[in-house]
């Protein structure tokens, strides 16, 4: 039976922090490997919610924790409906307290994913005070969990919250979804640096105690041709505005804005343009840093804070992806920065490595893995339920690079299916751009033709254990639109075949009527490369009979007829515009062509064919 969890986290997306993005991202990915995965948090519940999550409404705040009142009320009832296998607790969350107090929570394996500590803090003394309430319950949580997970060796061996512990703790780096970057939009104008700029400084963080926003503000003033740009908002604002107003010369333009909260996709586009990204946070309540692996996603250089105890540091260095500060060393942030701003070969060494790095070590893929590990350790009775079967292969026939990307997306937003592309000797970034967003790539070592290349695809789809695979060009990046429409039919045959209504020229009707005639095929477009295939049209596709075929279109269709197979037309909407529609046969020459040659090839095969009776 396919195993249940109840996460209980602080918030989620749209709500915007990096405790946020991983939760997110980690249920998604869970829910993508068959574990159906659902998420319990603080907010206001939203109209596109999907079913798995729910929000409970926030009262006030106290030290910078939510408080809702009804809480415990939804925990209770979430278990009851549920009845999850595991209870992941993600921390430090007031509210998961609450399931020391119920019954229901008590009957389920608890596994803690340990975010951060609590931080005795130095700079504001209410999180002092309010952890001496708070520890007692915290440590109670961990006593019952049967697993933690630390997010990095450095934070694990500085946590006295977890020093009795160590024994049921792992370290379980955090990742991201490598394959949900909104696509890539222009930056708004209020959000761009100054012309002229020669360094591009980013930041992005609430606007906190902890985030150390001022030591970047003392730092960049007196930098020339540096600007550094701020995004997101909190209770600092008014102070650090204040703090950017005296730290600026009179009739000069400050070195430093902010920016507020901006949306996801101008995040991104932030990320994108920036020429190097800091975060100079002064407390170990900046256990991770998120943010660094949307950095390293662009390729950007990291500059952080070499500050003890906290995994921030430790990433950068894993991942060889920048340098670290000392702890709120104005001078030491300045040079650096200074020697960055004169170096953009070291900065785009930097920045490669990290993104290197990111899809090595820092996918959500194998932070998924590893919860789940200890899932099946905790529930054994239960397994994740199959994954998706399913198979988009896309044929690059040659240097697509303007187009894989955009199309990648857009097949990941429409169905849920692995994605692999044959690349037939791309000289540009095919396969790079491919990679980056999540596919498999398969370039064989001499160049092939069309069908040489499909059917390479469909033979690494059998041999992976693939249900079914749709094939599509990367050039057909209209046709996207109808891939869940063709996927639904994998159940009425075991090859459909899109069609495509348009206005054929005369030479096209003709033949269409001649081949129908001839063959027996009752279809109205012979030549369309978007099909669904089984796992039996797959193995008649790749048969030694079928390679040898030079028009494969009507040729493995008749030799999945021979074969019994079913076959079906699907009708769809045709989203290409007219000028990218297909031009085959706007000419006589063609048409003649192609129907001797399709003619030759009915016939040695027609007499087989029409014993076995009419199209299914």
């Amino acid at each position: 039976m396919a195993l249940r969890v109840l996460h209980v986290g602080k918030f989620y997306p749209p709500y915007r922090g990096g405790m946020e993005v991983f939760l997110a991202d980690l249920i998604h990915e869970q829910r993508r490997q068959g574990i159906d995965a659902h998420a319990l948090v603080h907010g206001d519940p939203l109209p596109d919610d999907p079913a798995w999550v729910q929000r409970v409404p926030v009262q006030f705040n106290l030290v910078y924790a939510p408080i809702a009142l009804s809480f415990r009320r939804a925990l209770r009832s979430a278990i009851d409906r549920l009845k999850p296998d595991v209870l992941h607790l993600h921390m430090p969350n007031n509210s998961a307290l609450w399931a020391l107090t119920l019954p229901g929570a008590r009957k389920v394996p608890w596994v803690v994913h340990w975010h951060s500590d609590v931080v005795v803090s130095n700079i504001k003394w209410s999180v002092a005070l309010a952890y001496m309430l708070y520890r007692p319950f915290e440590q109670a949580l961990l006593e019952r969990a049967q697993q933690v997970f630390a997010t990095s060796p450095p934070y694990l061996q500085a946590s006295s919250a977890l020093r009795r512990w160590r024994s049921k703790c792992e370290v379980v780096p955090l990742g991201i979804n490598l394959h949900s970057t909104p696509p890539e939009q222009a930056l708004a104008p209020a959000l761009q640096w100054r012309p002229g700029t020669r360094l591009r400084l980013l930041s992005i963080g609430r606007l906190t105690y902890y985030k150390g926003f001022e030591t970047l503000i003392r730092t960049v003033a007196s930098l020339p041709g540096v600007e550094l740009l701020i995004a997101g908002d909190g209770e600092l604002h008014d102070h650090l505005q204040a703090q950017i107003a005296s730290a600026t010369p009179p009739g000069s333009t400050p070195a430093t804005r902010l920016l507020g909260a901006v949306d996801d996709a101008q995040k991104h586009a932030l990320l994108a343009q920036c020429d190097l990204f800091c975060l100079a946070s002064r407390e170990r309540t900046e256990a991770f840093g998120i943010v660094l692996l949307e950095a390293m996603q662009h390729a950007k250089p990291c500059l952080v804070t070499d500050l003890p105890g906290s995994g921030m540091p430790w990433v950068v260095s894993h991942a060889h992806c920048g340098l670290h500060v000392p702890f709120e060393d104005i001078d030491a942030w300045r040079s650096t920065i200074a020697r960055l701003q004169h170096d953009p070969a070291l900065r785009t060494r930097l920045g490669e490595a990290g993104r290197k790095a990111l899809h090595q070590h820092f996918s959500i893929g194998p932070c998924e893995r590893a919860t789940a590990r200890h899932y099946r350790g905790l529930a054994p009775g239960r397994q994740a339920a199959a994954p998706t079967r399913e198979l988009v292969v896309i044929i690059s026939t040659h240097n697509n690079a303007a187009d894989i990307a955009p199309l990648l997306q857009r097949v990941r937003a429409l169905v849920n299916a692995a994605v692999l592309v044959v690349d037939n000797r791309s000289t540009d970034a095919t396969c790079h751009l491919a990679e980056e967003n999540g596919a498999r790539v398969l370039r064989p070592l001499l160049a092939m033709t069309s069908w040489g290349s499909l059917q390479t695809g469909l033979r690494y789809a059998l041999a992976q254990g693939y249900q079914s695979a749709i094939t599509i060009d990367a050039e057909g990046r209209y046709e996207v639109e109808e891939l869940p429409t063709l996927l639904a039919a994998r159940s009425q045959a075991d090859v459909a075949v899109a069609y495509f209504a348009a206005r054929n020229s005369l030479p096209r009707r003709a033949a269409w009527q001649w081949l129908r005639w001839l063959t027996g095929l009752g279809l109205r477009d012979f030549v369309s490369g978007f099909r669904l295939y089984n796992r039996a049209a797959m193995q008649a596709a790749t048969s030694a009979e079928a390679t040898l075929l030079d028009y494969q279109d009507i040729g493995t269709l008749l030799l999945m007829r021979r074969r019994g197979l079913r076959i079906s037309e699907v009708a769809l909407a045709m989203h290409t515009p007219k000028t990218d529609r297909s031009k085959i046969f706007r000419s006589w020459a063609n048409a003649v062509r192609y129907v001797v040659t399709s003619s030759l090839l009915s016939i040695a095969h027609g007499r087989q064919a029409r014993k076995l009776g009419p199209h299914p």
